[in-house]
Formats: structure tokens, sequence, C-alpha cells
């Protein structure tokens, strides 16, 4: 199926100056959005590789954060200055940034060992689309 091969999802979530846990648009997401997206156009990735503004990904603490899909890479503190070794060093160099990458410990998630779903499956060509082939069908 075609689609990116890198997705990047920049919270841009607004919590306002009060919040103890701070947001990542206080911290600068909007910056590092627009320089992502200006990077990814001045080296031919359009199309490639797609930078997308979303609201809270819950992990305020660490703002402005950026995950990384599908390689399933999570970067905190991101600022703009990050941005060009983000795309030369991540994106087109395929390195983890360990000094942006957020542990599984820094993390506000339940471990998919603890709580796994099933893998989303496609429908056969022709089946009907109002049938259910998931639990209780």
């Amino acid at each position: 199926m075609p689609g990116y091969q890198r997705m990047l999802f920049v919270c841009l979530n607004d919590r306002g100056d009060e919040h103890p846990r701070g947001s990542c648009a206080r911290a600068g997401g909007d910056e590092v959005l627009d320089r992502l997206r200006a990077g990814i156009h001045e080296r031919g990735l359009k199309g490639v590789v797609r930078a997308v503004g979303t609201r809270c990904l819950g992990q305020c603490a660490h703002g402005p954060v950026i995950a990384c899909q599908p390689e399933e890479v999570w970067y905190g503190k991101v600022q703009p200055d990050h941005v060009d070794q983000l795309i030369d060093g991540h994106v087109l160099g395929g390195e983890v940034l360990e000094a942006l990458e957020l542990s599984e410990d820094e993390l506000v998630f339940v471990p998919k060992e603890e709580r796994a779903l099933p893998p989303i499956r496609r429908r056969e060509p022709g089946g009907d689309p109002g049938a259910s082939d998931g639990p209780g069908a």
C-alpha cells in the first residue's frame, strides 16, 4: 500500500501558561513544525516524508514532542535548532538521535505487553463492508 515512508507528528497542544506540566505549543512546537516542513521541502522529500501538527500526544512535560512513525521513536524537548539534525540524522540517516530520544521510562503509556491489541487486518476484496469479523461476530 502506498504511503509516506516516515510520518513525524509534532504536538501543538496548548495548555496555557499556568499548567504545571507545560505544553508543546508554549515550548515552541509551532516553530519546530514550520522548520520541519521547510527542511523536508528543501531536501526534496515532499511525498516521501510528512510532518503533521497534532493535538496532545500525552507527553506534555517533555514538549515540544515529536512522534516518529513507523519506527515508534519519540523525541522530546525538540527545538528549532534540532530540526536539521533530525531530518539529516533520523529521517535520511536512519539513526536515532539519542540526546533527544525519550526513554520508555519517560513516556506515559501502558506497555504493549500489558494490553496488546490485535493487529489490523484488511478485508478481502469484494467482502461485505457491513459485515463484522471482529470479536462477537
